[in-house]
């Protein structure tokens, strides 16, 4: 049990906080994204281009720089502590326009297994006077 915990030092860093984080799973580690999954983000990017070419044929090279630049901005706005729902980026991006199921059937809040975020643990690591990831309910 010691070399354990002095081996999780060395390599991890602080002591493991099992009742507010949870236990960790070998499984998320060891298994990739599902092929689909892989194949749905090669479309979207090869999707990202082509409307890129687009917007540069039609509307001339600023056009696509402009976007980009406006995409890092709201890629970058978030709340300080709660979760940010990134409504600008998805207004963008035209994410708003389309419903899938992970809309309607992969809310995390209606999981069994919810655990609301500790805000009083987020603001201490966020001041320095705690060591910790940070709950990763919702992060």
């Amino acid at each position: 049990m010691d070399a354990q915990k002095s081996i999780h030092h060395e390599i991890g860093g602080g002591p493991l906080d099992r009742l507010r984080f949870g236990l960790h799973g070998v499984k998320s580690d060891l298994v990739g994204t599902h092929p689909l999954e892989s194949a749905y983000e090669s479309a979207k990017k090869t999707q990202e281009e082509t409307n890129r070419k687009v917007l540069a044929n039609t509307y001339g090279t600023a056009m696509p720089l402009k976007r980009d630049l406006d995409r890092q901005i709201l890629s970058r706005f978030q709340r300080p502590i709660l979760p940010s729902s990134m409504l600008g980026l998805e207004a963008l991006t035209g994410e708003l326009d389309h419903f899938g199921f992970e809309d309607y059937l992969n809310d995390p809040r209606e999981s069994e297994s919810f655990r609301p975020q500790d805000l009083h643990h987020s603001m201490e690591v966020r001041l320095g006077l705690s060591k910790g990831p940070v709950c990763p309910s919702f992060m």
